[in-house]
């Protein structure tokens, strides 16, 4: 039986008249986002359309995903809402705060341990507000999701990038802030702009070598990691049908890294025959039985081009594994180049490290089939080159793949398996000799390779693969063995060959597990006490941001002007500031320290105006905010790129930044920003970058007028008496205005308990 079932019942069953309703409206047949979409506003039945990449709309999402490190600021700010309990099914993942070090059990134990405080707060306040709370240990967030919660035609946010993963059972999963998550469990509705629309035709079938990882390398290669900003990609095709549901999650997981609103595709068996096998046959009766509203109308793929405002075609056939990366998880290169793209480029060819799972790649089938490589080493008589990692997505996956004799398999050839949790690939990886930064290079099924992302090491090229080409490079120790043509030599000097990978979509002897994790909420949480000691360095209560003080904002000073890619790992830290998530002022001390700063060339050391001298970026904001002066961050392409942390923007609204002036936003983070009641601006002439001065003193005129598609002016008063004046562009609505005037969107929320 599924979790929340009277909940899907309810959605499935109001699905048909509303999407009947919005094809007589839009006057034409939908694709399965339109479909999702319509039949979720939060006005209900549709009366109008919406114009995509325009409107801002209204939406009712069905759940909310919350991780451990971002669900601890989401839920502070729930406590202010004044609600006694979530409005929609919630959930929280205790998967962040586990650091990869020893051994699975080891590391677990000490997580638990160190983050006892933590896990106390987020299952208190789970086990008060009615929200359910898996466990340290139960597995990550998005694996868990998409094997209890996710459903086809289901519409949900989580408080996480990745969140997307439940496109892969036909999902609208989106990635959100802490407060839109926060709106959401309060009641209210959601705000998104409705996404343009890009189609992905699969042809032809994945065979050998090439997996449901290299659809997405591939797309990535093509779009590059903003070139779905502001869309949903909706795949179909032959190609798709057969395709595993875990397959089209791994997609729909790397579509973050496109800057894709998210990523679904149409219901089909592969989706049922998943459902099955988690337990959810009802849900999978239910899908059956409306069917053909949980995909696109069949105009839609036959036509393509006429209904999507992009289409990208990609045979299966012909597709070859790839490797991305270095420092970007979009630059794609096929395994038959790496030789000679490598040898261009300098990288290190001698692989050190081979990292397997993560929420993008822990499947059954995924581990099956690294499996199968991993048993041809003393079949073959081969040894294993590179270190080698195993990180279960899920405790039923890691059940499983013991029972079922894998987790020996990896053992025998070197494998460490670590804990169901994130570890290296957001950082908690505790690698021996990273400290002394020297040049190496690891490959990882992972979903992101931002320098010192994995391991903290500038230095380490990390380069993202499946886990069956994982496998084969740990396998040979080498970026450049291509084993779809290449031998090996074994132990006994002869020339082998890796068969191709081999696996079971399923376990054929079903999924299993003993303790899942799961801990329920109190029926009543009334009576329950969150307490958070005020001498905490973890944990702190949250106090309201001020409100605009109504005048135009004159003598901000440049914080920083950041040069090139500024994701939001180099706005706001993961790795050992995790632990911090929970405590606004003490993680507001690794605020930008990973930014490049334009007129130095250097991380982390900004020039202080009122002093002259230069010093850490958090350092330099709080002599900003002690003497009472509001600042500006000005930042390149694609700003804020990566995570949904929204710990990016409420750590320079804390300290004082007013606005953030850039060449263009990453979906998230403008929204996160705009939440938090600041200023995201973008360069109406992006050559206006240019005239940025590190001394500069800068205003910015009319706030008293500020309305929706008004740019605002911006007067840039240099140290040599001179100003330029130019034009900020904003993509602000009404509601949105209201949050800037209110100080936030939060403190909107909170004036409006008992009205």
């Amino acid at each position: 039986m599924a979790f929340d079932i009277e909940m899907i019942k309810a959605v499935y069953e109001r699905m048909p008249a509303r999407v009947e309703a919005a094809r007589k409206l839009v006057g034409r047949p939908l694709t399965l986002t339109e479909k999702i979409l319509y039949s979720h506003l939060w006005e209900g039945t549709p009366t109008q359309t919406f114009e995509r990449g325009k409107s801002y709309v209204d939406f009712a999402p069905d759940r909310v995903a919350m991780q451990d490190a971002t669900a601890q600021m989401a839920l502070l700010q729930f406590m202010q809402a004044g609600r006694p309990k979530v409005a929609v099914p919630s959930t929280v993942h205790c998967d962040h705060l586990i650091e990869a070090k020893v051994s699975s059990a080891t590391d677990l134990a000490v997580a638990v341990d160190k983050n006892k405080e933590v896990y106390d707060f987020l299952s208190s306040v789970s086990d008060k507000y009615g929200i359910g709370f898996w466990k340290a240990g139960a597995g990550i967030i998005h694996q868990v999701v998409i094997e209890n919660y996710a459903f086809p035609g289901g519409m949900m946010i989580g408080t996480d990038s990745h969140t997307v993963n439940a496109g892969g059972l036909g999902m609208i999963a989106i990635g959100v802030g802490g407060a839109d998550a926060c709106d959401v469990m309060a009641g209210l509705a959601w705000e998104l702009k409705f996404p343009k629309l890009i189609g992905v035709k699969l042809t032809g079938k994945l065979n050998g070598w090439t997996s449901a990882k290299d659809v997405i390398l591939k797309v990535a290669g093509i779009l590059t990691v903003k070139g779905g900003t502001g869309a949903v990609v909706e795949y179909f095709g032959e190609g798709v049908t057969s395709m595993s549901a875990t397959g089209k999650g791994t997609i729909a997981n790397m579509g973050a890294e496109i800057g894709a609103t998210t990523s679904t595709f149409g219901y089909d068996e592969s989706m049922a025959r998943y459902l099955a096998a988690t337990g959810r046959a009802d849900v999978a009766e239910l899908a059956n039985g409306i069917k053909e509203y949980l995909t696109a109308d069949p105009e839609v793929y036959a036509d393509p081009a006429t209904y999507f405002d992009q289409v990208i075609e990609i045979d299966l056939d012909t597709l070859e594994p790839h490797l991305n990366g270095p420092f970007t998880p979009d630059l794609a290169t096929p395994i038959s180049q790496m030789k000679e793209l490598a040898e261009k480029n300098g990288w290190p060819t001698k692989v050190e490290v081979g990292l397997i799972g993560s929420c993008t790649n822990s499947s059954y089938e995924d581990i099956s089939r690294a499996a199968s490589l991993a048993k041809q080493v003393a079949a073959k008589g081969l040894k294993t080159k590179a270190e080698y990692t195993i990180t279960p997505g899920s405790e039923q996956v890691r059940y499983t793949i013991e029972r079922d004799g894998f987790i020996d398999t990896f053992e025998s050839i070197g494998g460490k398996v670590f804990s169901n949790a994130c570890g290296p690939c957001i950082g908690q990886w505790a690698r021996a000799g990273a400290e002394k930064g020297e040049k190496n290079t690891i490959v990882h099924s992972f979903n992101r390779n931002f320098a010192k992302r994995a391991d903290g090491n500038p230095n380490t090229y990390a380069f993202v693969a499946s886990p069956e080409l994982v496998t084969a490079l740990a396998i040979a120790g080498d970026l450049t063995f291509n084993p779809l043509t290449d031998y090996l030599t074994n132990e006994a000097g002869e020339q082998v060959k890796l068969d191709p990978p081999k696996g079971d979509e399923l376990p054929t002897k079903g999924f299993a597990v003993e303790d899942a994790g799961y801990q329920a909420p109190a029926e009543d949480g009334s009576s329950v006490v969150v307490k958070v000691s005020p001498t905490s360095d973890r944990l702190q209560l949250l106090e309201p941001f001020t409100p605009w003080e109504g005048t135009d904002l004159k003598g901000l000073k440049l914080l920083i002007k950041a040069k090139g890619k500024c994701t939001t790992d180099h706005i706001s830290m993961a790795g050992p500031w995790l632990k911090y998530r929970g405590h606004l002022d003490n993680i507001s001390n690794n605020m930008l320290i990973g930014a490049l700063n334009y007129f130095n060339e250097k991380t982390d050391k900004v020039k202080n105006q009122l002093t002259g001298e230069y010093g850490p970026v958090p350092a330099t904001q709080r002599a900003y905010k002690a003497a009472g002066i509001g600042s500006i961050v000005v930042g390149d392409q694609n700003y804020g790129e990566g995570s949904s942390r929204e710990h990016a923007a409420m750590e320079p609204r804390h300290l004082g930044v007013r606005a953030v002036l850039v060449k263009s936003f990453a979906r998230i983070h403008e929204t996160n920003l705009k939440k938090q009641g600041m200023l995201a601006l973008t360069f109406a002439n992006e050559a206006d970058y240019d005239k940025i001065q590190e001394n500069d003193s800068i205003d910015i005129n009319g706030l008293a007028d500020f309305a929706p598609g008004k740019p605002l002016e911006i007067v840039l008063n240099h140290e040599d008496g001179s100003s330029d004046t130019i034009v900020a562009n904003h993509s602000y609505n009404d509601q949105q205005i209201e949050w800037f005037k209110a100080g936030g969107a939060l403190n909107i929320i909170r004036a409006s308990v008992g009205k």
